[in-house]
C-alpha cells in the first residue's frame, strides 16, 4: 500500500513540473540535446550549448547530462537556467 502512495506522490510531482514548463513542439520523434537547446532558444549558439552541457548545467528529467548529442524523446524535461523545458510532437 505505501508503493502505491510513492508512485502517486511521483505522479503528481511529475504533472506540476510538466504543467510549469514551456512546451517545444518538434517534427520528429527525437532530437539532440544540443540543438534542443538551440531550438527553445536557450541558448544563442551551437558552442554555447557545447560548453553549458559540459559545465552540468543542464538537466535531463532532473539529472545532470553532460552528453551534448544525448537523445531527447517526446516527453522529456530539459532544465536550463530555472527554466523547464517540454518536448512535445507535432
Amino acid at each position: 500500500m505505501v508503493k502505491l502512495k510513492d508512485e502517486n506522490r511521483k505522479c503528481k510531482l511529475k504533472e506540476r513540473e510538466i504543467m510549469s514548463a514551456v512546451t517545444i513542439n518538434i517534427n520528429d520523434k527525437s532530437i539532440r540535446l544540443g540543438q534542443f537547446l538551440k531550438l527553445a532558444n536557450a541558448v544563442s549558439s551551437g558552442g554555447e550549448a557545447k560548453m553549458r552541457i559540459k559545465a552540468g548545467e543542464v538537466e535531463v528529467n532532473g539529472t545532470v547530462d553532460t552528453r551534448r548529442g544525448a537523445q531527447l524523446h517526446i516527453g522529456d524535461i530539459v532544465k536550463i537556467d530555472g527554466n523547464k523545458f517540454l518536448l512535445a510532437y507535432c
